[in-house]
C-alpha cells in the first residue's frame, strides 16, 4: 500500500480498520449486507475443505460488557501454538491500541485455546505512524499447544509484479457479515500484484467477495499452497462490478518480513523444546 497516494490510501487503511469493528457473520449483529461483487460464488466450508487447508481458526474477542464475539480469521501455521492474524485486530490506522491479546482468543476444531498475553509481533516497523496493508500482520502465541494441524509455513510466492490472472480459493473460516454461512470458501482470481513496499511485501489485489468478519482470510492458489493473507476491500459492502482501481479487495503475500517473522519464529519454537529424555520435557 505504500504506492497508493491520497484519497485512495486513505481509504484502503480506514477499510482495514473498519474490517474490525464491524460484528462478523453469526455474532447477531444485525446486518445483513450485499455481496461485492455481482457474482458471489461463496460456499459453506466443509470437512474436506478443512483437510485441504489445514490451520483455519477463528479469533474470538470480547467486547468490553464481556461478552466474546467473532473477530476475524486466523491461522495456526508452522507448529501447534504460532498463530497469524491481522495487525489490525489490535491497532487502528494510526496505531492506536484497540484490544488487548488477553481480551481474545484463538478457535480451531471445536476447542478453544488462550494466547500468550505478552506475545504479539506486529508488521508494522518501530518508527511507523500508520498501518498499510502490507504490514497488516500480526503473530500470536498459544498458552498450550492446540490439537490440530497447523498450516505449513509456504515459500514465498514466485510471481510476477503487475497484472496477471491467478485463479485462488479464499478461505474465510470466520465467515463474512453479508453472508449467511459461518465461514466460506470462494474461487476466484488475483488480478494485480503491486511492487514491494512495507517489509518488502506485495499487495495482491483480488475479486474475492468479502464482508465485515472477512480479514485474515487465506487465499490459496490451485496447488492448495498459501499465497496471501486478505487485509481489506476497498468500498466495503457496496455491490459493484470488480475494477481494479477502484472496487477490489486486498490481501498481502505471504513474504519478505512476514515469511522472515514466521521462520524466525519457528525456530525460536525449536530452540525451546527440550530435548528427549529431559525432565520436566511436555509430552
Amino acid at each position: 500500500m505504500g504506492l497508493v497516494t491520497g484519497g485512495a490510501a486513505r481509504s484502503l487503511a480506514l477499510a482495514a480498520c473498519l474490517v474490525t469493528a464491524a460484528p462478523a457473520s453469526g455474532t447477531g449483529g444485525g446486518r445483513r449486507l450485499a455481496a461485492l461483487y455481482l457474482q458471489d460464488g461463496r460456499r459453506e466450508l466443509t470437512g474436506a475443505d478443512l483437510e485441504r487447508f489445514p490451520g483455519a481458526g477463528v479469533l474470538w474477542c470480547r467486547r468490553p460488557d464481556g461478552i466474546p464475539q467473532k473477530a476475524a480469521a486466523a491461522w495456526l501455521i508452522g507448529n501447534p501454538s504460532l498463530v497469524l492474524m491481522n495487525a489490525h485486530n489490535f491497532r487502528n490506522r494510526q496505531l492506536e491500541v484497540t484490544r488487548t491479546v488477553a481480551d481474545c482468543y484463538f478457535q480451531i476444531a471445536g476447542r478453544n485455546y488462550a494466547f500468550v498475553p505478552d506475545v504479539l509481533e506486529l508488521g508494522v516497523e518501530p518508527e511507523a505512524r500508520r498501518l498499510h496493508i502490507t504490514d497488516d500482520w500480526a503473530l500470536l502465541r498459544l498458552a498450550e499447544p492446540a490439537e490440530a494441524r497447523p498450516q505449513p509455513i509456504p515459500d514465498p510466492p514466485n510471481l510476477p509484479t503487475g497484472d496477471l490472472t491467478l485463479p485462488v480459493t479464499m478461505v474465510s473460516p470466520a465467515g463474512h457479515e453479508n453472508y449467511r454461512g459461518q465461514s466460506s470458501r470462494e474461487s476466484c482470481a488475483v488480478r494485480r500484484i503491486d511492487p514491494p513496499s512495507e517489509g518488502a511485501i506485495r499487495r495482491a489485489r483480488h475479486d474475492c467477495n468479502d464482508g465485515y468478519g472477512g480479514s485474515g482470510s487465506g487465499l490459496f492458489d490451485e496447488a492448495g499452497r498459501l499465497v496471501a493473507m486478505q487485509s481489506a476491500s476497498l468500498s466495503m459492502n457496496q455491490r459493484h462490478a470488480f475494477d481494479i482501481e477502484f472496487h477490489y479487495g486486498s490481501a498481502l503475500l505471504i513474504e519478505g518480513r512476514l515469511h522472515e517473522a514466521l521462520k524466525a519464529q519457528i525456530r525460536k519454537s525449536d530452540s525451546a523444546v527440550p530435548p528427549q529424555g529431559v525432565p520436566g520435557e511436555s509430552r
